[in-house]
């Protein structure tokens, strides 16, 4: 199985990677929650939460580059937001034709479109820093020890246990047409766009059943093996006191950045 493509814990011995998974949890919470509440335009306060992220990525030692590469992934999604551009009132600065239509674009939904952008943008970094540095059975413990109803937690859990499973049985089906579809030198294989359609349906198919039944068998293996809905761990998750120093001072610069962001002019 390629867990690689799935898995995104870089392992590592920095201050980030040592803190209880419960404070990494809730500070990406109040993170996010911050940026929702900034006032739309207060660059200051994004900038001072982007310098934080930084700061996180240093200390965390996977430098500054990799939570910004890998936040580009959520810009196409925000776009979806891009009819604020029209629909807000404000002074018009552009306009755009399309057909009999004409789409005038105000100063105010420029501003808020741009908003969400940077939000977006800066709570994918923060999520990506929070799995590069927290193995996923820590974020299930934090996730039951900070209370969330155990169903919620067991359903990400065996998703994420069964994105493998599913994975692996898609290699196993690729493989088998591989080796099916021997061509002559010069030619492709395989036959017509239906044909190759109804081919692709059928894999579709046999990949569901497959994996419906191997699933199966591994849950009743785990029962088998004294599971009981319970996940174990061999961390013992206990609040140190950098943990709770780290988490204080990040509430502090939280609070400091919704105190920055709301002054006039910044």
């Amino acid at each position: 199985m390629h867990v690689h493509a799935f898995d995104r814990y870089h392992d590592a011995h920095s201050l980030v990677h040592r803190l209880d998974p419960r404070v990494k949890v809730i500070v990406t919470f109040l993170f996010i929650l911050s940026n929702l509440l900034l006032p739309d335009g207060a660059w200051l306060g994004f900038g001072l939460s982007w310098g934080l992220i930084l700061l996180g990525s240093v200390a965390s030692s996977l430098g500054v580059g990799y939570t910004l590469k890998r936040s580009l992934i959520a810009l196409p999604f925000a776009l979806a937001a891009a009819t604020v551009l029209f629909s807000i009132p404000g002074e018009a600065i552009a306009q755009v034709q399309i057909g009999p239509l004409l789409l005038v674009i105000t100063d105010a939904g420029l501003l808020r479109f741009t908003s969400i952008l940077v939000r977006s943008w800066l709570s994918v970094q923060m999520a990506v820093l929070l799995v590069a540095t927290t193995q996923f059975p820590d974020l299930l413990h934090a996730l039951r020890h900070l209370y969330v109803p155990g169903v919620l937690v067991s359903i990400i859990s065996f998703m994420y246990r069964y994105l493998f499973v599913l994975a692996d049985e898609a290699m196993r089906l690729l493989r088998a047409r591989e080796a099916r579809s021997a061509a002559a030198d010069g030619q492709t294989s395989g036959g017509s766009l239906p044909w190759r359609a109804r081919v692709a349906g059928n894999m579709a198919g046999q990949l569901f059943l497959r994996s419906y039944e191997r699933s199966d068998r591994i849950y009743n293996a785990m029962l088998a093996r004294g599971y009981n809905g319970t996940l174990l761990t061999i961390n013992p998750h206990s609040m140190q006191n950098q943990d709770w120093v780290v988490l204080l001072i990040i509430l502090l610069l939280l609070f400091s950045f919704q105190l920055i962001g709301r002054i006039p002019g910044l």
